[in-house]
């Protein structure tokens, strides 16, 4: 397959932009090619096409950028959580473990019906309808909750986390957000409307979908890794590397603007821009 330098630094474009706006970056690097046509529409297309690897490796580039914005988040959250093996258990380890058990589900499933959710991916139409789908969920959860809606101090998020998510919570957020493994629903958003379902506000449940984001975007990075090592696909790692740079740069940018627009914003203008764009891809990819 080819993979010019152009097509790269658009794909990387996108995937930095969509992954953690809970509009489906998976979603779009199936809808964009099949909108483009031409070469791109056989990116999905060709059974043989190493783009949803591509893809995914795109996604270290993101991971990279999110681990950055929450480097010390996470460096306290991990550094407790192995305190806890030991009896010294904390908020914070609290908040890490859930973080396990909600990853966890998202792990299995996704290794189960990898070859499942492949075929999915080639096909825009199901990805048109699970981006419609996704615009009705963030609608529905912001309409259902909005009349809970309060804020929350940053420092007091962690104790908001570990006090109103429950193991038993964490671990159906992790169901919910293996919906996500539908090229249409977005991970972030799904894990954000759980947060609010559960009576978090807008700025601590973006803040638990963040940290929720980095371990199974990571993952399935480093799990398709191995496959950009093949030498059938050693002609990509230069267009990938660019491409990763842009994505890493755009992640980083959308991270800083989402953390300050969810301190006192909402989703509706994400559900409507999936209601619309659904709606205008399942018109196109019908006939």
């Amino acid at each position: 397959m080819e993979f010019t330098y152009a097509q790269a630094i658009i794909t990387g474009f996108i995937q930095g932009v969509t992954e953690l706006f809970p509009v489906s970056s998976l979603g779009h690097a199936v809808l964009i090619p099949a909108w483009i046509g031409g070469q791109w529409s056989d990116f999905t297309t060709n059974e043989n096409s190493p783009y949803l690897t591509a893809t995914i490796a795109l996604h270290g580039a993101s991971a990279l950028a999110l681990f950055l914005v929450f480097r010390k988040r996470w460096l306290g959250l991990v550094s407790s959580g192995a305190k806890s093996l030991i009896g010294r258990h904390s908020r914070e380890s609290s908040v890490f473990w859930r973080l396990v058990v909600a990853t966890i589900p998202v792990a299995i499933l996704g290794f189960v019906f990898e070859k499942n959710l492949r075929q999915l991916f080639s096909n825009p139409l199901a990805s048109s309808i699970f981006i419609s789908i996704n615009g009705c969920i963030l609608l529905t959860v912001e309409l259902i909750t909005r009349s809970k809606a309060r804020s929350e101090s940053i420092r007091e998020e962690n104790a908001h986390i570990s006090q109103s998510i429950s193991v038993k919570s964490a671990l159906a957020i992790g169901f919910g957000q293996s919906l996500a493994l539908f090229a249409g629903i977005s991970r972030f958003g799904i894990s954000m409307s759980a947060g609010l379902l559960r009576g978090l506000s807008h700025s601590t449940s973006s803040d638990f979908a963040f940290l929720l984001a980095l371990p199974v975007i990571a993952g399935a990075s480093f799990y398709k890794l191995p496959d950009l090592l093949l030498s059938e696909n050693s002609h990509l790692l230069g267009p990938i590397f660019v491409g990763s740079i842009v994505s890493f740069i755009c992640t980083y940018v959308s991270i800083t603007f989402l953390v300050r627009w969810f301190k006192s914003r909402t989703l509706y203008p994400f559900a409507i821009y999936c209601l619309i764009v659904g709606g205008l891809s399942i018109i196109r990819f019908a006939g």
